[in-house]
């Protein structure tokens, strides 16, 4: 349970009243960012377990009847929902600032796994790509979720570095020595999109990855089967 110093107020006004709750600012961030489809404990969210009425720090309990006769419902958690997803979150000026850097991590992890420089063709750097966020002055906002603001921050560094959301079609080959373990060394890295078992005992596949993701995969690849293993980029495309 979030204690009452750390936890920020969730509010939101109906049939004339402020209904509040005391809730954790990152579990009901994260709660908002996903539309309300995750599993919510309130033992974890809430400092109170009660919908109050006014501050909620004066602790006027709300009544059944005012819960009845705005939220349809007087079950906590249904009330909770949504509050969360109606209605306002109130944040310190440093929590804005600490969810800001956390979604600015994301934002720069995000870009960095699926974009490519155009040019070369290479992943670009985390360091590079905060770089250019900095220069452009970006102002993130700490309630819209990381895919609702990654096209304005690739629109806002594009002047400042080439950078292009894209996938890669990768063609592997792994020898009959190492043909047994492919299939658990692809796994998760993307989907595969052809394989193939050769007469020699080798292993073929077409996988497709993120393109800011190809240095990681090759070196993946590299250290599963010692080097001995082939590689051969056949196409890139946007999503």
């Amino acid at each position: 349970m979030v204690t009452l110093d750390e936890a920020v107020v969730a509010r939101l006004e109906k049939g004339g009243l402020h209904f509040e709750i005391l809730v954790d600012p990152e579990i009901a961030l994260h709660f908002r960012e996903e539309k309300g489809n995750v599993k919510l404990d309130l033992d974890d969210l809430l400092a109170a377990e009660n919908v109050f009425v006014g501050p909620a720090r004066d602790g006027a309990k709300a009544s059944d009847e005012e819960l009845m006769h705005n939220f349809g419902t007087k079950d906590l958690t249904e009330c909770v929902k949504l509050i969360l997803t109606k209605g306002d979150l109130q944040l310190t000026t440093d929590q804005r600032r600490r969810m800001v850097e956390r979604k600015k991590r994301l934002i720069i992890a995000h870009i960095a796994r699926n974009a490519i420089n155009p040019q070369t063709k290479a992943p670009h750097p985390p360091q590079r790509i905060e770089t250019a966020m900095d220069e452009a002055r970006i102002h993130l906002d700490p309630f819209k979720s990381v895919d609702a603001q990654v096209q304005d921050v690739l629109k806002a560094i594009r002047p400042l570095i080439p950078i292009r959301i894209e996938t890669i079609q990768i063609a592997v080959k792994f020898p009959a020595t190492h043909a047994g373990k492919a299939q658990s060394t692809l796994h998760g890295w993307g989907e595969v999109k052809q394989q193939a078992w050769q007469s020699d005992g080798s292993f073929i596949a077409v996988v497709e990855i993120p393109g800011g993701m190809q240095t990681e995969f090759f070196g993946h690849l590299n250290q599963r089967t010692h080097g001995d293993v082939e590689t051969r980029i056949l196409k890139s495309s946007n999503p």
